[in-house]
């Protein structure tokens, strides 16, 4: 049997972007590129400022510390390699707190949504808890499991999870009802309303949580190190400041200052992933 010969279909013609459409993408562009060069040329003002009134004695070099003092500080820390030890330090705690935040919060928030009756009785303490400065613990938790990186951890941990918590489980129980009442209607049991319904319409509310995390994570890492550590940027901050090195505290600050940026956007670009 012989098949007829099927021209194959010509391509999608591209939608026409009319002059309005065009002229609109063009202003939001110079608008983007604008923003862009302003950022730019106020750091390299700061940094210049800086730099000036450091070199021409308006501010103290040994207390303030200068832009020059500080890319010397840094090579000399890559050269030795002190600064990816430290910094390797504060990350892998960052990182392993985090993934803790993240696995625990949602597994307790999911709980909590389960058994609304439990969530009531907890949710007194979750407040407390979370509004709890977690400096004030820090001291104790250093008795209760010794002066290490568990108790790093733990304090890492503590900033993060009970707002974490308390968010997600809020975010849970504001999901649509209408689409709940029609997996029931179908038959459907609770496990149903949450795989089919809960967790894919909470993946934007998770992201966000976890850009906030990321952020908590590293925050409560350095209060750790102040406290208890021997090495990373917490650590190296403490040290340089009792002994008035700070241009090594200052360059430590920075690097912690880069390192959030590039955890914000890692996460930023899991949610460009998921999202798009």
């Amino acid at each position: 049997m012989i098949f007829p010969f099927r021209k194959p279909a010509p391509p999608a013609a591209s939608p026409k972007i009319s002059p309005a459409q065009r002229s609109f993408l063009c202003r939001q562009q110079r608008k983007r590129r604008l923003v862009l060069i302003c950022r730019g040329f106020l750091f390299l003002l700061l940094i210049g400022m800086w730099e000036t009134a450091s070199r021409l004695s308006w501010i103290d070099r040994f207390i303030f510390s200068s832009p020059s003092l500080i890319l010397n500080c840094l090579w000399s820390m890559v050269l030795d390699g002190s600064l990816f030890l430290h910094t390797g330090v504060t990350l892998g705690e960052t990182l392993l707190s985090f993934a803790l935040v993240i696995s625990i919060g949602l597994g307790a928030a999911l709980i909590l949504w389960l058994s609304p009756t439990l969530a009531q009785i907890l949710e007194p303490y979750l407040v407390i808890l979370n509004s709890l400065p977690k400096s004030a613990l820090a001291p104790l938790l250093i008795v209760w499991l010794g002066n290490n990186t568990k108790t790093i951890i733990t304090a890492a941990v503590s900033v993060a999870l009970f707002g974490s918590i308390m968010t997600l489980h809020t975010g849970f129980s504001q999901t649509d009802p209408d689409k709940i009442r029609l997996i029931y209607s179908l038959g459907g049991k609770k496990t149903d309303v949450l795989a089919k319904v809960l967790l894919p319409a909470s993946i934007p509310l998770i992201i966000s949580n976890m850009k906030v995390n990321i952020g908590l994570c590293l925050v409560g890492v350095i209060i750790g190190e102040f406290l208890s550590s021997r090495a990373g940027l917490g650590y190296l901050i403490i040290y340089s400041s009792q002994v008035f090195q700070m241009t090594v505290l200052v360059s430590s600050i920075i690097v912690l200052c880069i390192m959030s940026v590039v955890l914000y956007q890692g996460i930023a670009w899991v949610e460009k992933k998921f999202l798009a």
